[in-house]
Order: C-alpha cells, then sequence, then structure tokens
C-alpha cells in the first residue's frame, strides 16, 4: 500500500471541496455580459512521464493560466508551476510556483513558495500540516506570509452516500478577527449531490449537483449575505464536461 501524502495542495482538500468547491465564487478577472459573470475553466493532465511524474496544464479564462509538473514517490510530493495571473493594472503577471510535501498518508508536513518572476517578490509563502484519520481528517496552515492562520476538520458520517461535515476556522492576525465557516454534503442519489454552508459573515449557500453518464456534471448553487444592503441571493451555475 502506497504511504504518498500527496501534494501540497491536498491539505484541507476535502474540508474545502464540502465548504467552497462549485459554489460561485468568480476570480479577480472574468467575463461580464449584462447581470451574469462567467469563465472558462480548461484543464488537461498527462501521467506517468517517467514513473512518478506527471504534467498538468490549468486554464481559467481570462484570469490565469498554468503548466505544473508534479513528482510523487512514498513519501514526499513536490510541484513546480509556471504561469500567468491576471492584473487589473498591468495586465498579467508571471509567477512561478513550488511546494512540497513529506510525511505518509496520516500525517504530512508542507510548505508553498509562489514567486511574481517580473518583480522577483514572493506572493505566496505557506506552510501547512495534516492529519488523517478514518473518524477526522485535520489541518493547518498559515497563509499571507503568516499573517493568516486556517484550521479545517472533515468527518465522513456514511460513505455509502457521501454524507460529510466540515469546517474552517480563519484568524487574520494583524486584525484579530476569526471567522468560521461550517457546512455538510450528501447524496441523494448516486449522481445526486446536495451541499449548503453557512458562516459567522452573515452569509449561507446552498448546492445541487448532478451528473449524467459520469462525463456530464452540472451544479447549481446560490449564496445570500444577511448582512448585505441588499438581501437578494447570489445564483450560479456551472457545467464540468470530461473526455
Amino acid at each position: 500500500m502506497s504511504k504518498c501524502p500527496g501534494l501540497y495542495f491536498d491539505i484541507g482538500k476535502r474540508a474545502k471541496d464540502v465548504l467552497h468547491k462549485d459554489y460561485p465564487n468568480q476570480p479577480p478577472i472574468h467575463f461580464h455580459y449584462q447581470i451574469m459573470d462567467w469563465n472558462l475553466d480548461l484543464s488537461c493532465q498527462v501521467d506517468e512521464i517517467v514513473p512518478g511524474l506527471r504534467s498538468l496544464c490549468n486554464f481559467t479564462l481570462p484570469d490565469s493560466g498554468k503548466l505544473e509538473l508534479q513528482h510523487l514517490s512514498n513519501y514526499t510530493g513536490i510541484t513546480g508551476c509556471i504561469g500567468l495571473i491576471g492584473n487589473l493594472e498591468r495586465g498579467y503577471d508571471p509567477v512561478a510556483n513550488f511546494s512540497g510535501l513529506i510525511g505518509t498518508d496520516i500525517l504530512s508536513l508542507g510548505a508553498k513558495l509562489a514567486i511574481d518572476i517580473s518583480t522577483r517578490e514572493f506572493r505566496k509563502m505557506n506552510v501547512g500540516f495534516s492529519l488523517n484519520t478514518p473518524f477526522l481528517v485535520a489541518s493547518v496552515t498559515m497563509h499571507d506570509r503568516f499573517d493568516t492562520v486556517k484550521a479545517s476538520f472533515y468527518h465522513e458520517v456514511n460513505p455509502l452516500t457521501k454524507t460529510a461535515l466540515a469546517a474552517e476556522v480563519k484568524h487574520r492576525i494583524s486584525m484579530n478577527e476569526t471567522g468560521v465557516t461550517i457546512g455538510a454534503q450528501h447524496a441523494l442519489l448516486p449522481c445526486t449531490m446536495v451541499k449548503a454552508r453557512l458562516d459567522t459573515y452573515g452569509k449561507a449557500g446552498a448546492l445541487l449537483q448532478q451528473q449524467f453518464w459520469q462525463r456530464i456534471c452540472i451544479s447549481m448553487a446560490g449564496e445570500i449575505d444577511f448582512r448585505a444592503t441588499s438581501i437578494l441571493p447570489k445564483v450560479g451555475l456551472s457545467l464540468a464536461l470530461a473526455p
């Protein structure tokens, strides 16, 4: 049995999938038509270029794009990436990312660095820790040059119905501000998933996801901000196609 810890991206991934994945959040740069904001995601992965090495190409149009190499071994996961990130003032900034994870499939520790190639400045300096057990998946990460601390928790209630609970605690050190997000997911049918989340910022969201023929996935999500002057819900729709 492989003891590979995965990649740095996998730290807290299960909780992030429950709480954030497929909800209506647009990148900073996106297309706009009348009352609709939209973007296009394209990705391609090539496995086993050589044993343990794979490549990933991903574009989020018009916001960003990247080409990444990933190397996995029994106790490490290393990635190197070069790409472009949209800048509202300067167009696109070239960025290089490096991350590493060491440990096992139970316990792992990792770090991630992002460097702006044009200015030679660090854009990101993140570290993370993950604990994976059959009962609980927990992680602690530090972001924004160690100014933000996040702790996430994931518990699978019933694997047959993919029922799971997740929570995320986020603390901003410089502002002494703490926020909590809780959420859950449940598969009504083998191809139908529902999610819901609530946070201490006054936002509540729900999502319905339907899969067809294992190649088409449609997600409909809504979110309402009870603290906003207008409490009209934000509604999103996503379509995913797999070859």
